[in-house]
This record gives C-alpha cells, sequence and structure tokens, in this order.
C-alpha cells in the first residue's frame, strides 16, 4: 500500500522570511556624474551675467573682424595675387559660417515644429476638436512622408482615418500607428546610452572622465532621440534641448534616486555585493535613461496616451543585463 503523499505545509514553512532580507545599504551611490552634468548644463539666470557674455563674445567678433580686414589689405598691398587669395579665404569662411548658421536655424525650427504639434494635440483632445485632431493627423503624416520606418504605419493610418469620427480616437489611432516604431527605436538608443554610461563610471576610475563621458553619451542620446522624432536639431539645438531635458526634470524633482529607483535598481540587496564604484555606474545608467525618458517626452510630436510610457526600471533592466551580473536586473 502507498504511503499518502506529503502534506506542502513544510515547503511553505521552509520559504524564506521577506524579514532576513539583507537591508538595502544607507550610503547609497548618489549618480554624481548625471548631477554634475546637470549643473553645468543649467545657464546663469543673471541679467548681468548674459549681458557680459554677449558684450565679450560682440567685443571678440569685432576684433577678429578688423584684425582680418587689415590682414587682408595689408597682403592686397603687398602681393595682389595673396591678397585675391586671402580674400577668397575669408569668403569662403563667411560663407561656411552663414550656411552653418543657416542648419542651426532650421534644426531649432524643427524642434519648434514638434512642440507646436504636440501642443495642439493635447488641446485638439482636450477639447474634443475633430477638425483640430484631423489637422494634427495630417500634420504628423506630412511630418514622417518618405520615411521607410513609418511607410507601414502611414499606409494603415490612411486606410482608417476617415471611418474615426472622434477626436481622441482619431489621435489614439495616429499615435499607435506613427509612434509606436518610433518609441522603440528611442528606447533601443536610452539603453545604449546607459549601458554606456554605467559601464564608463564602473571601470574607468580617472577623476571626472565619468563626467565627461556621461556628457557626451547623454548629448548624443538626446540629439539621436531628436532626430528619431523629426527633429534632427543641430550643435547649439542639442545643446539648448540638453539644458531643456535637465531644467525639466529638476523643476519636477525627478533627477535624484527615489523609491522605485531604489527598488529597482538597489533592491535585494545588490549594492551590498558590489563595490561602490559599480554601484555608482548603475545609479548613473539608470539617471541617463531617466534624462533619455524626459527627452522623449519634448521631442515627441504627441504625449502619451495610448501608449505606454517608458518605464526607467524596465530600460535600465534591459540595458544592464549581463553587464554587472545576474543580480545587476534586480
Amino acid at each position: 500500500m502507498s504511503r499518502p503523499p506529503k502534506p506542502f505545509v513544510q515547503e511553505i514553512d521552509a520559504a524564506p522570511d521577506p524579514s532576513e532580507a539583507p537591508p538595502v545599504p544607507d550610503n547609497l551611490p548618489e549618480g554624481r556624474a548625471i548631477q554634475g552634468l546637470a549643473a553645468l548644463s543649467q545657464p546663469g539666470s543673471s541679467s548681468l551675467t548674459r549681458l557680459a557674455i554677449w558684450a565679450f563674445g560682440a567685443l571678440f567678433t569685432f576684433t577678429l573682424s578688423v584684425a582680418a580686414w587689415d590682414f587682408v589689405t595689408g597682403l592686397m598691398a603687398r602681393s595682389p595675387v595673396l591678397g585675391w587669395i586671402a580674400v577668397t579665404l575669408v569668403m569662403l569662411a563667411l560663407f561656411a559660417a552663414v550656411v552653418l548658421a543657416l542648419r542651426e536655424w532650421a534644426a531649432f525650427l524643427r524642434l519648434r515644429r514638434l512642440d507646436s504639434l504636440r501642443l495642439r494635440a493635447e488641446a485638439a483632445r482636450t477639447g474634443a476638436d475633430l477638425r483640430q485632431a484631423r489637422h494634427v493627423v495630417s500634420a504628423l503624416d506630412g511630418l514622417y512622408a518618405g520615411r521607410a520606418d513609418t511607410a507601414w504605419g502611414r499606409a494603415r493610418l490612411a486606410e482608417r482615418r476617415e471611418e474615426v469620427m472622434d477626436a481622441d480616437a482619431l489621435l489614439s489611432l495616429a499615435e499607435r500607428e506613427l509612434l509606436a516604431t518610433l518609441d522603440a527605436e528611442a528606447r533601443a538608443v536610452i539603453e545604449s546610452a546607459a549601458r554606456q554610461v554605467a559601464m564608463v563610471t564602473a571601470l574607468v576610475p580617472l577623476a571626472l572622465a565619468d563626467v565627461a563621458v556621461a556628457g557626451m553619451a547623454n548629448l548624443r542620446m538626446i540629439r539621436r532621440i531628436a532626430e528619431i522624432y523629426g527633429g534632427r536639431s543641430g550643435s547649439l539645438g542639442s545643446l539648448r534641448l540638453l539644458r531643456r531635458v535637465f531644467a525639466s526634470l529638476l523643476a519636477a524633482g525627478a533627477l535624484a534616486l527615489t523609491d522605485d529607483m531604489i527598488g529597482s535598481v538597489a533592491g535585494g540587496g545588490m549594492l551590498s555585493k558590489l563595490s561602490r564604484r559599480f554601484g555608482e555606474g548603475v545609479v548613473n545608467g539608470a539617471l541617463t535613461a531617466r534624462v533619455g525618458v524626459a527627452a522623449i517626452e519634448l521631442c515627441r510630436p504627441m504625449p502619451f496616451e495610448a501608449l505606454e510610457r517608458p518605464a526607467v526600471s524596465s530600460l535600465i533592466s534591459r540595458a544592464l543585463t549581463g553587464v554587472f551580473g545576474k543580480d545587476t536586473t534586480g
């Protein structure tokens, strides 16, 4: 006669007690590289400082112009051939400066266009204005016309947009069809930047090296995110966008370790198993992911409604999987 199976009470009693889990250490890393980058990216609010910068810039430009004029005229008096060569080089330099200025201005206009679309989409959804919603959808379709990564979504949107007679439903349809692929590309860019910042912070012991790498990685990430959503910001536009991102995070008090980030990054006593440097790398990567999410919200032509907003915890978990070992992702 077979013996009856053992009750499951023993297995339940043998389960680990949550109270015995190792506590999260008090001296958590603070992500000094990203915090320092945020401080450096914020412009001074003093009007006197801005006036001084403008005055020194104008003085430098005026001095350079006078020096170039004296150089060209003096060279022309000594040798007409060399003088005309100098004139040609100066004209080429001026032409290149004008082209660069026009490119930067066009980049500012593209970023302003994204801001305008986002505001119009919010107004159309709030006011349930179907006519304005159709204008926003048409503008979005024109913004991404000719892009291969949105061709399938634009085709599906063209088939169904006339059937939708509700502003909220039309905007949600456009968001799902046009922005889902772009959101996936932006998430991949954020994960790559977070992984790079975390690894360099953890492995490079040089002072200020983590700040420099974090600055370049975040600037490159923000510029790439703007390109994905149609901004294609220039150098000055990228710096301005970087300042806007950090200003938004600092205003919201989001550029710091919070309970959700501690639970996802430092939970389970993970930081007690890693060195301080590795923990700092993990936190810098997490803060980089938070900067990327803020950049998406600023560059995205529509706010997150139909699609889910990227979560920092999931982004950093995928970015750091296998980088610091199995326990890094919790």
